[in-house]
């Protein structure tokens, strides 16, 4: 008997609708990342889109009798697929508790992609805004703002006062908040937040 790897898709969708759990383990292995990455597409959560995609590996089994060799096997995976989405939004509907559930879900799965866009293009703009520092304000802003050093460690490791310390850093500061209020993308206050620019110091 020839082995799974060396049979045609058209062998082996014959063989997975005779009830062949080898069969099945191919397509299954060989379909479930796209299958879920649909599923996602339409339900925008991923816990969600997980269970639903076993829900569609078990209705292709228990329907495997209807397979058609000759046609497309990913089209017809992609139709379980809608089918199964559609399934579960009617049986929300119906039930008001779990359609409550699924839209607290989603407006939490919403916010959270908002959320690390936001703290992505935020680090991106902060990082630009560094860049454009001076050598010396740069590195001194990097230790006490971002690695949260102290003005007595900074000043011992760089031979500097701690005075000296402290101007770069109002003149960094100032130099920061300005680049980021000549950004219209994003809320300014939100932005001095998520940073790390503070009106109190570590001497």
């Amino acid at each position: 008997m020839r082995n799974q790897h060396m049979l045609s898709d058209i062998e082996l969708l014959g063989k997975l609708r005779d009830g062949d759990k080898g069969a099945f383990d191919h397509f299954y292995k060989l379909y479930s990342l796209p299958i879920y990455r649909k599923l996602l597409k339409l339900v925008k959560v991923d816990l969600l889109a997980e269970e639903l995609l076993q829900d569609v590996f078990v209705r292709l089994w228990e329907k495997r009798h209807l397979i058609a060799p000759e046609q497309s096997f990913k089209s017809y995976l992609y139709l379980i697929a809608q089918n199964i989405v559609y399934d579960f939004y009617r049986k929300a509907a119906r039930d008001g508790k779990l359609l409550s559930e699924i839209k607290a879900v989603s407006v939490a799965a919403y916010l959270h992609t908002e959320e690390t866009i936001l703290f992505k293009e935020t680090s991106e703009m902060l990082n630009n805004a560094i860049d454009g520092l001076p050598a010396q304000q740069k590195l001194v802003f990097i230790l006490c703002k971002i690695e949260g050093k102290s003005y007595a460690e900074v000043s011992r490791r760089l031979g500097i006062s701690i005075s000296t310390i402290n101007g770069h850093i109002v003149k960094a500061t100032k130099h920061i908040k300005k680049y980021l209020h000549s950004s219209h993308k994003l809320t300014f206050g939100f932005v001095l937040a998520a940073i790390i620019i503070s009106a109190s110091d570590t001497i």
